[in-house]
C-alpha cells in the first residue's frame, strides 16, 4: 500500500529539517544537551548498578559525613520522600547507613559504609571519564565557561 504523503516536498531530501524558532531558544538546546548526557552518564554508571541520583547522594554523603536526611534533601533539591526511598535502596545495597545523630538523637547522620566508599572511588572515575569526554565535545574553554555559568545560576 502506497503511503499518503501531503504534497509538499523538502528542497533539499537529506539536509537536517529546519528548526524554525527552536534554534534562539535556549532552553531547547540546554536540554538536548541534558539528554545526550544524561544518556551518556546512565550508560556508564550501569556497570555498578547506580543511577544519577544514587550517584548523587553518595558524593554529597562521602564529603559531607553526617549529614542529615532533610540537609541531603535540600542541598540536592530532592523532594524527602523521594530522598528515603533512594536512601533505603542504598542501605539495602549496603553502601549508606544512618545513625543516631551524637547531637540531636532525634536526626539521622547519614555515611556511606566502607563498600560505598569503595563504589563511590569507582563511580567518580566512571564520572571523570564522563566530564572528559564532555570537555572533549565541547572544547576545554567553552566547558569551563558552560559550567561557571550553570554554577552561577
Amino acid at each position: 500500500m502506497a503511503r499518503k504523503t501531503s504534497g509538499v516536498r523538502r528542497a533539499r531530501p537529506n539536509a537536517a529539517p529546519d528548526l524554525g524558532a527552536l534554534n534562539d531558544r535556549l532552553g531547547y538546546f540546554v536540554r538536548r544537551l541534558q539528554v545526550w548526557i544524561f544518556q551518556d552518564f546512565i550508560r556508564r554508571l550501569a556497570r555498578l548498578d547506580l543511577s544519577p541520583a544514587q550517584f548523587s547522594v553518595i558524593v554529597v554523603i562521602g564529603a559531607n559525613p553526617g549529614l542529615s536526611q532533610a540537609e541531603l534533601a535540600e542541598t540536592l533539591g530532592i523532594e524527602r520522600a523521594r530522598l528515603v526511598r533512594l536512601l533505603h535502596r542504598l542501605e539495602r545495597r549496603g553502601l549508606t547507613q544512618r545513625r543516631a545523630s551524637r547531637s540531636d538523637g532525634r536526626r539521622h547522620a547519614l555515611e556511606l559504609t566502607r563498600e560505598g566508599r569503595t563504589v563511590l572511588a569507582a563511580a567518580e572515575r566512571l564520572a571523570g571519564q564522563h566530564e572528559d569526554v564532555l570537555r572533549e565535545k565541547l572544547g576545554a574553554r567553552r566547558y569551563r565557561t558552560l559550567l561557571n555559568v550553570l554554577r552561577a545560576v
